[in-house]
């Protein structure tokens, strides 16, 4: 229940408290007084919509302040998000709007706490439910109408709906994946050909070794030079061990150093190790001449394996500009492609395979569907019920009301869109609600259908803008005699103009504007004192007051006649509450 309202330089309200009390609390005033401003102000502070209108102009920050009573569901919720409880059960909300040079910026708190916007949204559903007249578009929606049946279906309702997101979720990522799959089939077969005819043409190569190429390379350049080789390795031979020239060879050299210092070893044996050095060398020099001369013997020419040679020296360029640039890194990517081709062979589900799953998740979708279905016909059959019930006393006894239920594809809220069907004349077929529905029908429709509602509504307090625009008389009795009735379990604001309807209320409160004279310094450009408009509210707690407001509503003026009628209003409102309490 919302217990008191705080505001601060919002729209035409400058500073504005007011209290309410449980019952029917009622807002009336002129046209154009500023009764919406306050329910503008609830609807920001529970993390409504604003623009920079709000602000009071000269100002560059508003405030909404709104405390309300707590109870145990509300107060389990606000624990689960981490929110302390204040002292005597209650739980305040505010709401600050600044203006800044080039937008607003908002800060919404709960006891405190900062809190978003998703926070907000969950709690404004567990307080307040605000109806108006602006809510006939929302009558012609199915989406809105399906969740109005499905709250008022039920815990039951609510679960199959949520087993339909579940399914509904599992079969749009089957039918996704079997889309990509469809989509990337030539894909994957164009891929799969190409590595293919890769790994053909990288095994036909038959690389091993990531040197092969340079061994190559070395072997091609022996093979060209077999003759300058030969030539070469003889040169070497005759100048180190034989030469075939009067010249003696290095080998011969050394002997005769060899003999020298041996004779003079015999005379200072200190030389022995350059003797010993000199006959290391000429042992060496003997072993290089020896195979050197091997080597020169053992090459030939070989046109043949010269030819093999260039031809893969060729084949390996060929592969190394293909998938190189080195042999190494072709011979890595050889490796890596037989990895991806195994994968594209293998481990690719099949089309088969995931049509079949799209199908099981398309039958498991219907069948929820059709259960949801079967629940939402019967809940509407209640509806149908309940809702004709609460229209009768409005004046609508004969009023025909169906809720349709046509088939439509499968979404995550069910298989079904949903419309309220009406005939308000005896005769005339059943027509959509919002096609046909006059504003005063429209009215008692949504009253009607509130009071459906807030047997199973969380929120404690309702609030009605206008609800009885467009009718009068009877009928303007029949909707006050209503929202009393729904206040006696809910709290009940409601802004009107009926008289009827205010004469009803446990608290009256008189909204009008007022101009003011703005503190000293402050003139307009005439020098006079400047002067703004504000907003006041007046809760009538004297009797003598609220008869002259209800004769302002009545007849537009105090006439003996007025206040006479005002009087009357009084004591059948009273005569009303009597046979309630009864």
């Amino acid at each position: 229940m919302l217990l008191c309202l705080r505001i601060e330089n919002f729209a035409l309200i400058d500073q504005l408290e007011l209290e309410f009390g449980a019952g029917l609390n009622v807002l009336t005033g002129e046209t154009g007084a500023g009764k919406s401003i306050i329910l503008d102000a609830i609807d920001a502070a529970l993390g409504g919509k604003v623009s920079s209108r709000v602000i009071r102009t000269g100002t560059n920050r508003s405030m909404v302040e709104a405390t309300f009573t707590s109870n145990p569901p509300l107060t389990a919720w606000l624990i689960e998000q981490e929110i302390d409880l204040i002292e005597d059960n209650c739980v305040i909300i505010s709401r600050e709007i600044t203006a800044t040079t080039s937008n607003i910026r908002s800060r919404s708190r709960v006891n405190g706490v900062l809190v978003n916007r998703q926070i907000m949204g969950g709690l404004r559903d567990r307080l307040v439910e605000i109806t108006a007249q602006g809510q006939t578009v929302q009558v012609g929606q199915s989406a809105q109408i399906r969740e109005w049946l499905d709250v008022y279906g039920g815990d039951s309702l609510l679960q199959q709906r949520h087993m339909i997101a579940t399914a509904f979720s599992a079969y749009q990522k089957a039918h996704l994946v079997l889309e990509k799959r469809r989509t990337s089939e030539r894909e994957r077969l164009q891929q799969f050909d190409l590595l293919t005819y890769q790994i053909q043409e990288l095994g036909t190569a038959n690389l091993q070794d990531p040197q092969e190429w340079e061994q190559l390379v070395q072997e091609r350049e022996r093979l060209n030079h077999v003759v300058e080789l030969q030539q070469m390795s003889y040169k070497v031979y005759q100048s180190l061990y034989q030469n075939d020239n009067e010249t003696p060879a290095a080998a011969d050299l050394l002997g005769d150093s060899e003999a020298t210092l041996t004779d003079m070893v015999e005379y200072d044996v200190q030389l022995q190790p350059l003797l010993d050095l000199v006959r290391d060398a000429q042992t060496v020099m003997i072993e290089v001449g020896r195979q050197i001369n091997a080597y020169g013997s053992s090459l030939e020419a070989d046109p043949q394996r010269l030819q093999e040679v260039e031809e893969r020296i060729q084949e390996l360029k060929q592969i190394c500009r293909k998938y190189g640039p080195t042999l190494t890194e072709a011979i890595a990517y050889y490796q890596r492609i037989q990895g991806e081709l195994a994968e594209l062979n293998d481990s690719e589900q099949s089309i088969e395979s995931l049509e079949q799953q799209e199908a099981t998740c398309s039958v498991q979708l219907t069948q929820a569907c059709t259960k949801l279905t079967k629940l939402r016909r019967q809940t509407a059959a209640h509806l149908e019920s309940q809702l004709l019930c609460e229209l009768k006393p409005l004046a609508m006894e004969k009023v025909k009301f169906q809720v349709e239920i046509a088939p439509i594809s499968p979404t995550a809220a069910g298989a079904d869109k949903i419309t309220f069907m009406f005939s308000p004349n005896p005769g005339e077929p059943l027509q959509p609600l919002i096609a046909i529905a006059s504003g005063g029908e429209m009215s008692r429709f949504l009253l009607a259908l509130k009071a459906c509602f807030s047997q199973v509504d969380a929120a404690e307090t309702m609030v009605f803008d206008e609800i009885d625009v467009g009718v009068s008389g009877r009928v303007a009795q029949a909707i006050a005699e209503k929202l009393y009735q729904l206040s006696q379990n809910n709290q009940v604001l409601c802004v009107t103009h009926q008289p009827l309807v205010a004469a009803m209320a446990d608290r009256h409160f008189r909204v009008d504007k007022q101009t003011i004279t703005q503190g000293k310094g402050k003139n307009n450009s005439n020098g006079h004192p400047e002067q703004r408009t504000v907003v006041r509210v007046t809760n009538l707690e004297n009797l003598s007051h609220r008869r002259e407001e209800l004769a302002q509503l009545a007849g537009g003026k105090s006439a003996t006649d007025a206040i006479a009628f005002a009087e009357s209003l009084l004591l059948q409102a009273a005569h009303h509450r009597r046979q309630e309490i009864t």
